[in-house]
C-alpha cells in the first residue's frame, strides 16, 4: 500500500440494524419508501389527466392509489425472477402465467397504469438534462443508498452487466435479435468489492452525435474520466482504494484523485487507455518475452507503472499499493505465479464483480419499455431490489429464514401485491 495511505477504521456494512422480522419489503423501502411511491401515484394522476385533456377523455381511468402503484412496481418486478419478456405473460394462461398475481389486478387495470405511469409528470422550465423524468427517483435511490450502506475501502468502477436476460437471449432467434433496440443509455457503478453492494449510479445518455454522446464515450477516454469523476464525487478524503478498467485508467486522473484521497489501481490498455505521461518504453512488449511472472516497475512519485507477463504482458497503474510488496496469482494447473501486490489485489477484485455479475445480473427486470427514461427507472429499481438482498443476507433477520435471491424476488412480489401467503415456492 502506498505510502500515507491508511486504512479505514469504520466497519463495511448496513448502518442500522434490522430486526430479525424484517420483512423483503422492510429492506427494498430502505431505497424506495412509501413518500416515493406517494410521489409517483401523484405523478402519474397528473400525467393522465394532462393527457386526457389533449387527447380526449378515458372513461375506463380511474385515478391510481397508492396500494395499486406498488401492486403495478410488484408485477413489472416478477419478471426479474420469472425471466418472462412480457409482463402481461402473468395473465395470459400460458406458461408464465400466475394465478394467485393475476388475481390481484385485472391485466386491462394494470395496462392502464402502465399507460399513464409517471416520475414526474412535468418538464420544468429550468430543465434541460434528458433524464429529467426519472432523476429525482435516482437521487432519491442515491440518498438511500448512502444513508443505508457503509462501503468497504476497495471499490471498483465498471459496468454491470444488464444486457437482455440470459434466458430470453438463448431461445430467441437471430432475426429477433436484430429487430431488439438498441439501448440509447450506458449505466455505471461504483461498487463495493467485498460486498458486491452497488454504492453510486450514473447514467450517461446518448444523445445523438455530439461529444457527450455514448458513441463519443466508448471512443474517448476523457469522457470515461468524466463517468469516473461523476462517480467518485462523494469519495473524497476517504482513502478509498479504486479498482479501475482500461478506459477510465489515466495517469493524469490518477493523479487528480490522490489530491483528493482517492488512491487507484488500474489495468492499462494501448489501445483504450489514456496513456499521456507514460513512458512509451513500458508500453511496447520487447522482442524475447521474459519468464512467467517476471515484471518491470518504473515510478514517478508514489505512481507506479508496472508490466507483468503470464502468457502475455499486463500494465497496471497504481498509487494505492507498493510496486515492492509481492503478491501471488494461484492457478489450478500451473500452481502459484508470482506477481506484485498491485496485480494480487487486481484479479482478486476483478473476480469477485465478475461473480456478482454472474450472480445478480440475472435478476434484472426483464420488462424492456420502449421510453428510456422508463429503461432507466426499472434497472435502478433492479440495481435496489439487489441491494436489498445484500443487505437483508446481512442483517439477523437472513439466519431466520434463507432465502435465496429468487425467493427474496417472489417474497417481494407479493408483499407489494398485498397477498397474504408471503411463502417463496422453493
Amino acid at each position: 500500500m502506498a505510502a500515507g495511505l491508511k486504512v479505514l477504521g469504520e466497519c463495511t456494512g448496513p448502518t442500522r440494524k434490522m430486526p430479525p422480522s424484517a420483512s423483503a419489503m422492510d429492506f427494498f423501502q430502505l431505497f424506495v419508501p412509501d413518500n416515493v411511491l406517494k410521489n409517483m401515484v401523484v405523478q402519474t394522476n397528473l400525467y393522465a389527466k394532462k393527457f386526457q385533456e389533449r387527447f380526449g377523455s378515458d372513461g375506463a381511468w380511474v385515478d391510481v392509489t397508492l396500494p395499486e402503484m406498488k401492486a403495478f412496481l410488484g408485477y413489472v418486478i416478477s419478471t426479474s425472477t420469472s425471466h418472462c419478456e412480457s409482463v402481461l405473460s402473468i395473465w395470459s394462461g400460458g406458461f408464465y402465467s400466475n394465478r394467485s398475481l393475476a388475481l390481484v389486478m385485472s391485466q386491462a387495470r394494470f395496462e392502464k397504469i402502465l399507460k399513464y405511469f409517471h416520475v414526474v409528470a412535468f418538464r420544468s422550465s429550468q430543465t434541460t438534462h434528458g433524464l429529467y423524468k426519472v432523476q429525482p427517483f435516482l437521487d432519491s435511490l442515491q440518498s438511500g443508498f448512502d444513508s443505508a450502506f457503509r462501503p468497504s475501502q476497495t471499490q471498483v468502477l465498471h459496468e454491470p452487466l444488464i444486457d437482455e436476460d440470459p434466458v430470453f437471449i438463448a431461445t430467441c432467434t437471430e432475426r429477433e435479435l436484430r429487430k431488439r433496440k438498441k439501448r440509447k443509455f450506458s449505466l455505471w457503478v461504483r461498487q463495493c468489492s467485498s460486498t458486491g453492494f452497488i454504492i453510486q449510479i450514473y447514467v450517461h445518455l446518448k444523445e445523438g452525435s455530439g461529444p457527450d454522446g455514448l458513441d463519443a464515450l466508448k471512443n474517448k477516454p476523457q469522457l470515461h474520466s468524466m463517468v469516473a469523476r461523476s462517480l467518485c464525487r462523494n469519495a473524497a478524503g476517504k482513502n478509498y482504494i479504486i479498482f479501475t478498467g482500461p478506459s477510465i485508467t489515466s495517469l493524469t486522473l490518477f493523479e487528480e484523485f490522490e489530491k483528493q484521497g482517492i488512491y487507484c489501481c488500474g489495468l492499462l490498455s494501448s489501445r483504450k487507455s489514456d496513456c499521456t505521461g507514460l513512458p512509451p518504453s513500458m508500453l511496447s512488449s520487447p522482442a524475447t518475452p521474459p519468464a512467467r511472472g517476471q515484471h518491470s516497475i518504473r515510478m514517478k512519485g508514489s505512481m507506479s507503472l508496472i508490466c507483468w507477463y503470464n502468457k502475455g504482458h499486463f500494465r497496471f497503474l497504481t498509487n494505492a499499493y507498493s510496486p515492492v510488496q509481492q503478491g501471488v496469482i494461484i492457478k489450478r494447473r500451473s500452481g502459484e505465479i508470482p506477481c506484485p501486490l498491485a496485480v494480487e489485489a487486481f484479479a482478486a477484485h476483478l473476480s469477485y464483480i465478475c461473480k456478482y455479475d454472474d450472480k445478480y445480473s440475472k435478476y434484472f427486470i426483464s420488462h424492456k419499455p420502449n421510453k428510456t427514461w422508463q429503461q432507466v427507472f426499472w434497472f435502478a429499481v433492479s440495481i435496489a431490489v439487489n441491494n436489498a438482498y445484500i443487505l437483508y443476507k446481512m442483517s439477523d433477520a437472513y439466519h431466520v429464514k434463507r432465502y435465496s435471491r429468487a425467493q427474496f424476488g417472489e417474497r417481494l412480489v407479493q408483499e407489494l401485491l398485498g397477498l397474504e401467503d408471503t411463502s417463496p415456492s422453493l
